[in-house]
């Protein structure tokens, strides 16, 4: 079974990106807290495609407290001719609990599911 759920914080601007098939894919970084103030908090990578991403790149900011359900997924590439690894979840369901400083009246709190 590969399922993830988190809650967390933005820990950077929602970034959305159009791929060569025209298919569009937001990605951020999401701080976990790790259950006590002094424990910190761990960074994660969290891809959301197609309308859903579209919604997370207009909606949420750096801040925004946000759920997410979803996938792991492993990636290797090779970048300055070194081998990168990398471990993000691909968002099934991103629930909007606060947005950053993008708020207004008319933001769709409701869960943004596939």
């Amino acid at each position: 079974m590969n399922g993830v759920h988190l809650i967390g914080n933005l820990a950077t601007d929602v970034e959305l990106r159009e791929l060569a098939d025209g298919k569009k894919v937001a990605s951020f970084l999401l701080a976990v807290g790790r259950g006590t103030r002094d424990a910190g908090a761990d960074f994660v990578w969290v891809s959301a495609w197609d309308r859903q991403g579209e919604l997370c790149s207009e909606y949420l900011a750096k801040g925004g407290r946000v759920g997410v359900e979803g996938r792991l997924r492993s990636r290797t590439w090779e970048q300055d001719g070194k081998r990168r690894d990398a471990v993000e979840v691909v968002a099934r369901r991103v629930d909007f609990l606060s947005t950053g400083d993008r708020a207004t009246e008319e933001t769709p709190f409701e869960a943004v599911g596939v």
